[in-house]
């Protein structure tokens, strides 16, 4: 008879396999830093900046996404990528115009260790960003050529989403940029609104970077912007979802749910599908 073989209290051996129990499993660096790359000096000060900052082969894998000789992958594509291969226990992706300049490796594990105290669901952290409850009050903490050591918190701050220039994701949350949206602006609204959906959190943490350029909106971050709606007003729009043991009423609003999920509603559902149904066939 095949028995299972207690091999170290975290590995199991069934008859000639190797059977590993999920929490023995843990990351091999504590970073993944990903980073889109279309020029190679600057990608170069950046790891130049992160290997003086404490970024190693011992804490950190290096990942990058080859845009030098063309655009092989857009933002949503090319992070993807790392958010699906990085073995790191937090990424951090990072635009190759970024130094580490100011902040090292120890306060962000600090800020890190700190945001694991104050709120265990956070899923990003970043920068800059505005108040999750007031579009009008941003927290930023930076350098770049428009503003030097911008410290406006207070911090950590819940934010609605981050600036792309730097996003520390929480890999074990398994997040994806949306497949459908594209091109290279907005992703981090993106990330953002996919970890919010599951019940996750952004925040705005106290890590000082040089960002050595800024963000100005073009048609192609209009573009994004209305790829972006169209996806979410196709997501968030109230429907009927039929699992294989009961149907669902789903929407954004509490009282309409617990009316349309009732009894007498899914019943009154049943009949008009019914005749629907049965009059498309007729036809």
């Amino acid at each position: 008879m095949n028995k299972f073989k207690d091999i170290s209290g975290d590995f199991m051996e069934y008859d000639g396999l190797d059977v590993i129990e999920i929490d023995s499993i843990v990351s091999d660096k504590l970073f993944s830093m990903c980073t889109l790359v279309s020029n190679i000096d600057e990608y170069k000060l950046l790891l130049d900046s992160a290997k003086k900052a404490g970024f190693n082969n011992d804490n950190t894998e290096f990942i990058y996404i080859d845009n030098t000789q063309d655009n092989k992958y857009d933002a949503y594509d090319g992070l993807n990528q790392c958010l699906n291969k990085a073995n790191g226990k937090y990424l951090i992706l990072v635009h190759q115009d970024v130094e580490f300049k100011f902040d090292n490796i120890e306060v962000l594990t600090d800020k890190i260790k700190e945001m694991n105290e104050v709120d265990p669901k956070w899923a990003i952290l970043g920068n800059t960003g505005y108040d999750i409850n007031d579009i009008n009050t941003q927290y930023t903490r930076i350098t770049d050529p428009g503003q030097l050591d911008v410290h406006n918190g207070p911090f950590p701050a819940k934010v609605s989403c981050p600036d792309e220039n730097i996003m520390i994701v929480k890999n074990e949350l398994n997040l994806m940029f949306s497949k459908n949206i594209g091109h290279y602006h907005l992703y981090g609204a993106d990330l953002s609104m996919q970890a919010q959906m599951q019940g996750y959190h952004t925040y705005v943490i106290d890590f000082h970077i040089l960002h050595r350029s800024g963000g100005y909106p073009n048609k192609s971050f209009y573009d994004t912007k209305y790829r972006m709606i169209k996806q979410y007003q196709k997501a968030l729009e109230m429907r009927f979802f039929r699992t294989p043991c009961s149907p669902l009423f789903l929407s954004s609003f509490g009282v309409l749910n617990k009316i349309m999920n009732s009894k007498a509603v899914y019943s009154l559902k049943k009949r008009i599908d019914s005749l629907r149904y049965s009059k498309k066939h007729c036809e």
